[in-house]
């Protein structure tokens, strides 16, 4: 699998790219007999809403790149599981008994949805797992570099211990859910930057990505360990990090110690903001989002030149290897590049970010 290397740009030139075809291909271009015109249906599975980014960056955005390469006779059906497995089971049945054109789809369980991408498979429907990698015989899969989220993660969280830090200084790592291939991934990458710098104390797989989970996960290491006794914390995402700083408030700790996220969402950036978090990992949705669509669409209208364009990167699954894929790179989200990340990418508006509790500490971090 090609790695690829952490953006040193904004990510605003990654979405001028997208927004122009990727890698220089026009989403006009004649490069194959199309299967099928412009009118499709395309079919879009997402996983839960208790993560905002479904709702308010994935679906919209997937929906207007679809119309604006179909000049507005394609549409997307949508469905949302709320992390329910069976329920994503049956909403890609829904969509398979409707005859949709392609689905993407980010799968609740990986392994679970393995069956019904062969019986989409079974009926002529071409998948594309979008930002998890199902099982089965998906036709593509576009995401972010998920152990370089990682790497980013534990390389962010060694900076904000400094150089004091050492194998006897202790952390907690707080992984995402056993169910989701991402998450032993994020932890692979973290932990090849950690191991043999710090000791993890404690290490949780957290069920379901819930943030209460977390917390009382975290409950559980500070009354091991005392109130002080851990140097840090490697969360996966951002609303586990909400659960670790509640656990944390919980047990009347004010001085926090440095806490990783991903997902750069709203309250994540606010608390980056006052001090209570040190760092999330920012992801480019616009970018994966807006790819994903263009995949879609090639597919469905058999441009090949195209599709091939757009997934330069090979990964494996447990069921099939060499799968074609599009890996987004990404960003560490502090205090210092907010301006040059979700505020440059339009992600938030200042004022959204900066309301009445956090206005001193937007001005001090030169936000206005």
């Amino acid at each position: 699998m090609r790695r690829i290397a952490i953006a040193v740009a904004a990510p605003t030139l990654t979405l001028s790219l997208a927004a122009c075809g990727a890698l220089g291909v026009s989403g006009s271009g004649g490069d194959a007999t199309p299967t099928k015109g412009d009118e499709m249906t395309v079919g879009l599975l997402l996983p839960e809403t208790a993560n905002t980014r479904y709702d308010k960056f994935d679906y919209p955005i997937i929906k207007q790149q679809v119309s604006e390469l179909t000049k507005g006779r394609g549409k997307v059906e949508y469905a949302n599981a709320g992390a329910d497995p069976g329920k994503q089971s049956s909403q890609m049945q829904q969509m398979i008994d409707d005859k949709v054109d392609v689905i993407l789809v980010d799968a609740v369980d990986s392994h679970a949805i393995a069956g019904d991408v062969k019986k989409a498979k079974d009926a002529g429907i071409p998948v594309i797992a979008y930002d998890r990698l199902a099982e089965g015989p998906i036709d593509a899969y576009i995401s972010f570099d998920n152990e370089l989220v990682g790497e980013v993660q534990g390389r962010s969280l060694l900076q904000a211990l400094g150089p004091n830090a050492g194998p006897s200084t202790r952390i907690v790592m707080m992984n995402g859910s056993p169910t989701d291939p991402n998450a032993k991934q994020f932890k692979a990458g973290a932990l090849s930057e950690l191991n043999g710098k710090v000791t993890v104390a404690r290490s949780y797989d957290t069920a379901g990505w819930k943030p209460e989970n977390a917390q009382a996960n975290m409950a559980e290491a500070i009354n091991t360990f005392g109130r002080n006794g851990i140097a840090g914390v490697y969360s996966a995402n951002d609303g586990m990090a909400a659960g670790v700083i509640k656990a944390y408030k919980a047990a009347g700790v004010t001085s926090l110690p440095p806490i990783t996220g991903q997902d750069a969402e709203l309250d994540a950036v606010q608390r980056i903001v006052a001090g209570e978090q040190y760092m999330s990992v920012y992801k480019s949705y616009p970018t994966e989002a807006e790819n994903a669509a263009e995949m879609a669409v090639a597919k469905v209208q058999g441009k090949d030149i195209q599709f091939d364009s757009l997934t330069r990167d090979k990964v494996n699954s447990p069921t099939d290897r060499s799968i074609p894929a599009q890996l987004v790179s990404v960003v560490a989200l502090t205090k210092s590049n907010i301006k040059s990340t979700v505020l440059a990418d339009g992600i938030y508006k200042v004022s959204e970010i900066c309301t009445s509790r956090y206005r001193a500490a937007c001005a001090a971090a030169g936000l206005k």
